[in-house]
């Protein structure tokens, strides 16, 4: 993977402000504009990939940076092609996708539907993460310590929190969600519910666009098998989509090793691009 060289020089810098991040000069946000770390590492991301689309000459110096985090059209194309010229995977072999298919049975199954509930800790302009972080844990926590009691304990438990606590509207149902599938939910969401055989209240926060979520699961039903011959195509997208994940965080790594980057955590990148 062929990475050019970022320099200040890659897009104009804007009037420097305390506090405000930056990419080589030029500021991710306005001043009095408070973002989540996640929102700060997308336009950190977006933003370097920007500057390298005009490093490469794929998109002319004149394009001007987002100051709300949305890309031009014709930046938001540049990237495209450039990443296209730089990621160079290759094709995952028919040995790599059996190997896939039998570690991860569960994935590759149809009809399979989970009953769950959640409680919605949900990530707004301008709210305090750490401390909404906080929050959720300490709801996870108690909860959980109540999981497996009988009626009063864990079912009331649970309901109570949703209702006092979540930012869903199903808050007011105790967080039921019912029955899903797969194509139900987020793909984020549906990562973290199906293909697995937890039964109760989850051990970990679910992250999700919409904020985090503590998950109780209440009933799976598994679904039938289907042969690698049968998913043949959709285990080849899943390890290129992985390929394709690992090689951009490496390639924004790289971009940032190369930019001056100010403000921004880019260590905990786990999605560079904005979804």
């Amino acid at each position: 993977m062929k990475i050019e060289t970022l320099h200040p020089g890659a897009a104009a810098p804007q009037a420097m402000a305390p506090g405000v991040a930056r990419v080589n000069g030029v500021a991710l946000h306005a001043e009095a504009e408070t973002l989540s770390p996640e929102e700060l590492r997308q336009r950190a991301c977006s933003e370097l990939l920007r500057q390298a689309a005009i490093q490469g000459g794929l998109l002319a110096s004149t394009d001007l940076a987002p100051g709300d985090g949305v890309l031009s059209e014709a930046a938001s194309q540049a990237i495209d092609a450039w990443l296209e010229r730089e990621l160079q995977l290759p094709e995952p072999s028919e040995e790599a996708c059996r190997r896939h298919h039998a570690a991860h049975p569960a994935r590759y199954r149809t009809g399979e539907r989970v009953r769950v509930r959640h409680v919605l800790f949900a990530v707004t302009p301008g709210i305090d993460v750490a401390a909404l972080r906080h929050r959720a844990e300490a709801c996870l926590l108690d909860v959980r310590c109540h999981d497996g009691k009988t009626h009063g304990g864990a079912s009331a438990g649970f309901e109570r929190a949703a209702r006092e606590l979540s930012n869903c509207p199903s808050g007011a149902e105790g967080g039921e969600l019912g029955w899903l599938t797969p194509a139900d939910c987020a793909p984020e969401f549906a990562r973290e519910i199906f293909g697995h055989v937890e039964v109760g209240v989850l051990p970990r926060l679910v992250h999700s666009r919409f904020g985090l979520h503590v998950v109780e699961v209440l009933a799976r039903e598994g679904g039938e098998a289907q042969s690698f011959e049968s998913v043949r195509g959709a285990v080849a997208v899943a390890l290129r989509q992985q390929a394709y994940a690992t090689a951009l965080r490496q390639c924004i790594r790289l971009l940032a090793g190369d930019a001056a980057v100010e403000g921004v955590d880019l260590d905990a990148v786990q999605t560079p691009l904005v979804q």
